[in-house]
């Protein structure tokens, strides 16, 4: 969560606070202050920049919507709705307010602000100027191109991200060139590539003051510590360092928890050390539990739901997503954690030329891709009608490529173009009650290996 006040205003980004991001594969890297959830509760306005689970928190927002339901969340208009999932979450708020781009809303006589979209994803993507008495605050956030690369110089303070590793990719890929040495290369050399990217970003704009904003997770949980020793990201202070060395008169600073700015002070006197405020002593900044228990069972309570009893959720879950006629075989396998075929779980192919659901991979060459989900993920995600995003950038399968190509369309569907209602499970149920098609008799067993379901 990042905030600040003018006077008596408390404006609030993104706040994540508690809970997982994207399924069960981000937990939070700091531990908020003590006092973070009751600052959330009295802010009197909030942006959330982007519907991905680091930035819309639902477990955060669950505590939020029932302390202060109605406080203004602004969210820029986006083709596909920050919301979209609010009716089905059980989070009640009251006054989201979505807001068309490139328009200044006025909060009061000193202070608004303008929601821009990105322009390489402007379908999901946001970001924000906020302007207070004159001086502004660019937070560019995710995006890969804010505003299509038109923006402010000259800003009292810029805030962005700075970290990577927000993707599956390499990590969660093998066969043919990825070997480990080959991910490691790839990583390093991604990640360099994103700090100089971002440092002559911030040197090309001019802020006074620069604030690495987006970016502070880990992969906590421990059947992801492969990941987490994979997925090497950049260090906020790097980046600061590389900001300094490039131009040193562009003052930097690195959040922590308990830490404050204070940008009046901090404009007035660069050298003031009253500007900034280190967090209190013995507060903790890093998280060593997660209360990893609760949500793992909210996620594991899908498998054992009465649809998935039934062989044919398959095609009427691919139906409702609505993604065919694309030259593509997919073979999705239910796993344990350790992406170990489930005895009793689903293995089925899906060809998306014409949406058929073939015993055996076709031959002939086909495009060919398999995916390997955790059962508890993705059956959450298919109950819930939600996002591929749980999976794939929560780091929750393992896939491989014949031939090792990216299929945009694919994936572009399944993680971000999805329909918006969810599937009519109540319908399902009763079509196959109405046919008396057959159950599985048992729940998968989700800590075995070996066999699959044909």
């Amino acid at each position: 969560m990042h905030g600040g006040q003018a006077q008596e205003q408390r404006m609030l980004f993104d706040p994540w606070l508690t809970g997982p991001a994207f399924a069960r594969g981000w937990w939070l890297l700091h531990e908020p202050p003590a006092d973070a959830l009751e600052r959330l509760c009295k802010a009197d306005l909030i942006y959330i920049s982007h519907m991905h689970s680091d930035h819309l928190s639902y477990p955060t927002l669950q505590t939020l919507s029932e302390r202060h339901p109605d406080v203004p969340i602004y969210v820029g208009d986006t083709s596909r709705p920050v919301f979209w999932y609010l009716d089905r979450s059980g989070v009640k708020l009251t006054n989201i307010n979505v807001v068309p781009f490139g328009v200044w809303q006025n909060v009061d006589q000193h202070l608004r602000f303008m929601i821009l979209m990105d322009g390489v994803h402007p379908e999901m993507d946001t970001c924000i100027i906020v302007e207070y008495k004159g001086h502004k605050i660019l937070n560019t956030v995710d995006c890969t191109q804010p505003n299509g690369g038109q923006l402010p110089h000259n800003v009292d303070l810029m805030m962005s991200d700075f970290a990577g590793g927000a993707s599956g990719f390499p990590m969660t890929f093998s066969g043919g060139k990825y070997t480990e040495k080959w991910k490691e290369d790839f990583i390093k050399n991604e990640r360099k590539k994103l700090l100089n990217y971002k440092a002559q970003l911030v040197k090309s704009l001019q802020p006074k003051i620069y604030c690495p904003f987006a970016g502070y997770f880990v992969e906590a949980h421990p059947s992801d510590r492969y990941i987490k020793e994979t997925n090497v990201k950049n260090h906020a202070e790097d980046l600061n360092a590389l900001i300094t060395k490039q131009d040193p008169n562009i003052t930097t600073w690195t959040p922590k928890p308990g830490a404050v700015l204070d940008l009046g002070l901090a404009l007035r006197d660069p050298s003031d050390r009253n500007s900034i405020t280190d967090p209190p002593p013995g507060i903790q900044i890093y998280k060593n539990s997660w209360n990893f228990d609760l949500y793992l069972n909210e996620l594991n309570a899908a498998i054992h739901e009465e649809i998935f009893r039934h062989e044919d959720w398959i095609q009427f879950y691919y139906t409702w997503a609505g993604f065919k006629n694309y030259d593509l075989v997919v073979r999705v396998i239910e796993t344990d954690d350790d992406f170990n075929p489930l005895p009793d779980g689903y293995d089925y192919f899906v060809d998306f030329l014409d949406l058929s659901f073939p015993r055996e991979r076709p031959g002939s060459g086909r495009p060919y891709e398999e995916i390997k989900n955790r059962i508890g993920v993705m059956r959450h995600v298919v109950k819930n009608g939600l996002l591929w995003d749980n999976l794939y950038i929560g780091f929750q399968n393992r896939l491989s490529r014949d031939p090792d190509m990216y299929h945009h369309r694919f994936w572009n569907h399944f993680q971000t173009e999805l329909p918006l209602i969810g599937p009519d499970w109540d319908l399902f149920l009763q079509q196959v009650t109405e046919r008396g098609i057959h159950k599985k008799t048992e729940a998968p067993n989700t800590t075995g290996n070996g066999c699959t379901l044909s």
